[in-house]
């Protein structure tokens, strides 16, 4: 059922599922909270919550974006890691919820990234699933500043084509293409918000330093046909003092989780023993 709450004047959506551990899933993007449906489905004895960031699924995206900050494209609005962690931080509140177990996929990554450097007290424990600690090489920030002409030029339909066929590995395009409609059906971003989305990207900070902090257990599962997040990437977050545990799953891409879910909750679950 999907619910709604308020961050800074700013109607929010989400998904609240099940009972037991407290367990907050961040989504990629241009997809919402309905990315992780499959794996949710796979984790027994939790409180899944899958909120859609603002400019997603059915959470609006606000009126107050800041413009400025990316370089490349300086009039395009920020939606910034930090803005995106003051809404999941509004959600804990709303909920009453003072910690819970965090998983974050590619830009949810980033976010649990900004969430640790702001309330590490709120963190249980932070599961990585194709998503990286570093910020955007220059290639990257030529193809954020395409992208968002791209979108400016009204052309997302092709774009998000794009991701959905570039961004899943190719065992799961021949094997089960039709994971591949699923996935672009879900990507309704407007314009605007795909457009501040990808400058938020561009300007997120450097987080190799923040994981050097982590003090509480991580989980970083990479997929071996990743084209956006490579494994040797992530194997940075094994630095983490409060341990980690590092898998690279083969055949899968970047939406690692809907392409193996059931291979991704069996990974969850071993971790999630230590928190019951």
């Amino acid at each position: 059922m999907s619910l709604t709450y308020f961050s800074d004047g700013t109607r929010l959506s989400f998904r609240d599922s099940g009972k037991g551990l407290p367990l907050v899933f961040l989504h990629p993007t241009p997809l919402d909270g309905q990315y992780w449906r499959p794996l949710i489905e796979n984790l027994p004895e939790i409180r899944a919550l899958a909120p859609d960031f603002r400019g997603h699924g059915a959470s609006e995206l606000g009126t107050r974006l800041p413009a400025g900050v990316f370089a490349r494209v300086p009039d395009a609005p920020v939606l910034s890691m930090g803005q995106l962690a003051s809404d999941v931080l509004a959600l804990l509140d709303h909920l009453k919820m003072d910690r819970a177990v965090f998983a974050g996929c590619s830009i949810g990554g980033y976010v649990l990234l900004e969430l640790w450097r702001r309330a590490p007290e709120r963190m249980r424990g932070l599961a990585f699933v194709c998503s990286k600690p570093q910020a955007d090489a220059e290639a990257n920030l030529a193809k954020r500043a395409a992208t968002i002409a791209e979108a400016r030029a009204g052309d997302l339909a092709t774009l998000f084509v794009g991701f959905a066929n570039n961004l899943v590995s190719a065992a799961t395009r021949a094997e089960h293409p039709e994971l591949v409609r699923e996935l672009r059906t879900q990507m309704v971003l407007t314009d605007e918000a795909e457009i501040a989305v990808q400058a938020g990207l561009a300007t997120r900070p450097d987080s190799v330093p923040t994981v050097a902090s982590i003090t509480v257990p991580v989980l970083a599962i990479a997929g071996a046909e990743d084209t956006a997040v490579a494994p040797v990437d992530m194997e940075v977050f094994c630095a983490a003092p409060g341990g980690c545990t590092y898998e690279v799953l083969s055949d899968a891409g970047h939406f690692a989780a809907y392409e193996q879910p059931q291979k991704v909750a069996a990974l969850m679950n071993s971790w999630l023993l230590q928190f019951r």
